[in-house]
């Protein structure tokens, strides 16, 4: 029996061959090594992210999400659901908020599950019960047990925690400053590297869907948030969010093009430096997914 059972949300970006499956190989090495059982939701939906808030209105949205949690309910009775995608926990929590504080909602959704046998719980536990991976990592193991299987400290690396939105507002981690997180510093340091832990742009924004909309104004954010994280000698960003992660990947090219620049840092999920910290191989890692190769954990993944 494993030391810790969730019921385990993926999220379309954690699909296979989508922009953060390779978040998902990681996670799923990490919690090898860590002895954390995920048990995936049976038949799963997107949660609308985005998309969501657009012209089919408030319900389609928290039917979305609610039908989720009541397969959770349904299979995984008494597991809190864990997601790895920031959009899907602050999506999934403000479901349950908007459910609770609404009878008229909360009837509709029930209505709408009914046709597929569905039902929805709403309680305290409903609400506290959906939470991000990195929440499960800190308040339910804590840094002692994260540091315990590291046999590759990531010694000589400086790295950059970019926390982003969604992550931290307006739910965050338990004890943790809005404005100026610390766990993903106190994450980098447990695993021997050293945190740029005087990085200002930590909470920015990354534009997240304005990518795609209003490109001009995603990227001139992204350009703070990289150019930082050089100013700070940093030798790669780390980040819980997979929209993050993407964002300020894939448009370091275009924000070159645009300001001059030469960019060219890598941005890795926190899952990934755990990964190499525990022993594992690059591929293992999920690095073989990066645009921008991170060659300085790759080479600690593959040292004998």
């Amino acid at each position: 029996m494993a030391r810790k059972e969730y019921s385990f949300y993926p999220g379309c970006s954690s699909e296979r061959n989508a922009s953060a499956s390779n978040y998902m190989v990681s996670v799923q090495s990490m919690c090898k090594t860590l002895d954390i059982k995920l048990n995936e939701i049976p038949d799963w939906n997107c949660c609308g992210a985005s998309i969501g808030y657009a012209d089919g209105g408030e319900l389609p949205r928290h039917v979305m999400n609610a039908r989720n949690i009541a397969l959770s309910q349904k299979h995984n009775a008494g597991q809190d659901i864990v997601a790895t995608c920031a959009a899907c926990w602050i999506g999934a929590k403000e479901s349950v908020e908007r459910l609770s504080k609404s009878e008229q909602l909360l009837a509709d959704t029930q209505s709408i599950l009914a046709d597929v046998g569905l039902k929805i719980d709403i309680d305290e536990k409903t609400a506290s019960g959906v939470r991000h991976m990195v929440e499960v990592l800190i308040e339910d193991l804590g840094y002692d047990e994260l540091a315990a299987p590291v046999k590759k400290p990531l010694e000589g690396l400086k790295i950059a925690g970019y926390v982003g939105c969604q992550t931290n507002r307006p739910f965050g981690i338990d004890g943790e400053s809005f404005e100026n997180p610390k766990y993903l510093d106190k994450m980098v340091e447990v695993m021997g590297a050293q945190p740029a832990d005087k990085y200002e742009q930590k909470v920015t924004c990354c534009g997240g869907a304005l990518a795609f909309s209003e490109p001009q104004k995603s990227q001139a954010q992204i350009k703070e948030i990289v150019e930082s994280a050089y100013d700070h000698n940093a030798d790669m960003i780390v980040t819980p969010c997979p929209v993050c992660q993407m964002n300020v990947e894939v448009y370091q090219e275009q924000i070159n093009k645009t300001y001059n620049k030469n960019f060219n840092m890598p941005v890795v999920y926190y899952s990934q430096l755990m990964t190499v910290a525990y022993g594992g191989s690059a591929k293992e890692a999920g690095l073989n997914g990066q645009i921008i190769r991170s060659k300085k954990l790759e080479a600690i993944a593959e040292a004998k």
